[in-house]
């Protein structure tokens, strides 16, 4: 097997739309938030890439370093699409916390 086979994604060979939770609108359903949100994930945690020096070998590293991103994410990072964070957005905070304040709370956790 050749490295271009080797890597290659796998085929999409069915696709299907179940109700998970709620009362979806079927017209409305799709992917796209979702794979915006793994895209982000992946292109921010090096540890998410497989190939790379940075790959974790053991859960509790990779458990710590998704934690420490999706916190930041959600409380430090400034969002162009709604000018804060989602934190403050959705009034868990009042203001984008510095990176010093989401270590120094993780250490008192």
């Amino acid at each position: 097997m050749g490295a271009e086979a080797r890597y290659t994604p796998g085929q999409i060979t069915k696709l299907s739309k179940r109700k998970r939770i709620g009362d979806p609108d079927w017209d409305k359903i799709c992917t796209s938030h979702v794979e915006r949100a793994n895209r982000s994930v992946r292109m921010s945690v090096r540890r998410m890439t497989r190939l790379t020096n940075a790959f974790s070998k053991r859960w509790v590293n990779h458990e710590a370093a998704l934690w420490l991103f999706f916190c930041w994410y959600n409380y430090c990072r400034v969002h162009s699409t709604v000018k804060t964070t989602p934190a403050v957005a959705a009034g868990l905070t009042d203001h984008a916390w510095t990176l010093r304040e989401l270590l120094d709370t993780v250490a008192t956790i």
